[in-house]
């Protein structure tokens, strides 16, 4: 990968990726899209990895440290948060014991700024139905929740991650074949819009109104390559957090997971 683009003087890079699974990301490159995206703060989610089943030098680098939460269940979920440098505030999980066995909240303190690192519920159960969504709803709620005497004290807060959700129909490519789908049910946009009532921006969709602007596509063939994909994965900020960013993208030429990296530019003296 090239360097996504250069930073600018006081200027700090939040990233967030769905890698699809850690290891096999590693395979396809992850470390040096790492050593060249120029972010301050690169937030995983699916990790799918224990700590022990890689190699300690992946995950500590000269440049970078890390944090993983890790699911009970081998080879699933996780998120993963790596930084240059250590944050002041570590805190791994909602305290909730059915998310938390998933893996799925990290948030971290850096100077001014929080990073809550989410991997939202898949709705979609075993056998491809709906069973998920109940507890998909649940954890939008709880994080919520979580976060709310942060947002209440005004404190800046970024939520990043793959949300398993596209808001609105200019985040699919199919809206019609896909609104009784986990992912554009109404029930679960209502849910993200929560965050939006709640105060929280949309980084990206508020400085880029046009259309096919996609973070994940499906494996099937073909499907990348003429962008048939959904816009599921996000960063928010609440309204302290806004304030600190110049600039929000998408990374869809950065490959090696069938979801591409997000990423915005904010303020570098909101870290000290």
């Amino acid at each position: 990968m090239t360097r996504i683009r250069p930073l600018k003087r006081n200027t700090a890079r939040l990233l967030s990726w769905n890698v699809n699974g850690l290891r096999a990301t590693y395979k396809k490159g992850f470390s040096e899209t790492l050593k060249n995206s120029g972010a301050n703060i690169f937030a995983l989610q699916e990790t799918r990895v224990h700590a022990h089943q890689i190699d300690e030098s992946l995950l500590k680098t000269e440049t970078y440290t890390s944090v993983l939460a890790e699911a009970e269940k081998k080879g699933y979920s996780g998120v993963g948060t790596f930084f240059k440098t250590a944050p002041d505030e570590i805190h791994i999980g909602m305290g909730i014991e059915k998310f938390d066995r998933e893996a799925r909240f990290v948030l971290t303190r850096h100077g001014k700024v929080w990073v809550a690192n989410g991997y939202f519920p898949n709705g979609s159960g075993k056998n491809r139905d709906l069973s998920r969504i109940p507890y998909k709803l649940e954890f939008y709620e709880e994080v919520l929740k979580r976060l709310k005497p942060l947002h209440d004290d005004g404190d800046a807060i970024f939520v990043v991650g793959d949300f398993n959700t596209a808001h609105e129909e200019i985040d699919i490519a199919r809206p019609k074949g896909n609104k009784n789908s986990s992912g554009f049910l109404q029930i679960e946009r209502d849910s993200f819009q929560a965050f939006l009532d709640s105060g929280y921006a949309d980084t990206f969709r508020d400085r880029c109104s046009e259309p096919d602007h996609y973070s994940w596509w499906s494996q099937r063939s073909g499907c990348r390559e003429r962008n048939v994909g959904w816009r599921i994965d996000y960063i928010l900020a609440s309204p302290a957090a806004d304030k600190l960013v110049s600039d929000a993208y998408i990374l869809p030429e950065v490959l090696g997971s069938d979801h591409c990296p997000i990423g915005i530019d904010f303020s570098k003296e909101a870290l000290s």
